[in-house]
């Protein structure tokens, strides 16, 4: 499956990961604590969040090229909802796993 990965330098990345999962967790089966969070948007796409000390580091994977586009860009806009202050700097690249 396709799969693209971004890392944001930020943070607060601990606390994007909560408030992006507590804001899905109403319509999907969201797992997380603060160092992770997984986000399984159907049985084919999910996204995996993970903080550490140098920021965010997203996966997002997807059943085809377009639906990961798609998520992507559902994931970054959410992210920057997320935030406060300053816009994060969000740039995807294919996977090598």
């Amino acid at each position: 499956m396709p799969t693209s990965v971004s890392d944001i330098r930020t943070a607060d990345a601990s606390r994007l990961i909560k408030r992006l999962c507590t804001h899905w967790a109403h319509k999907f089966e969201v797992r997380f604590d603060d160092s992770y969070g997984l986000v399984p948007f159907d049985a084919t796409t999910l996204a995996l969040l993970e903080a550490d000390e140098d920021g965010l580091h997203v996966h997002v994977e997807a059943e085809d090229g377009e639906r990961l586009a798609r998520m992507q860009d559902v994931v970054a806009e959410h992210l920057q909802r997320m935030n406060r202050g300053e816009p994060l700097a969000i740039a995807w690249y294919a996977s090598r796993a």
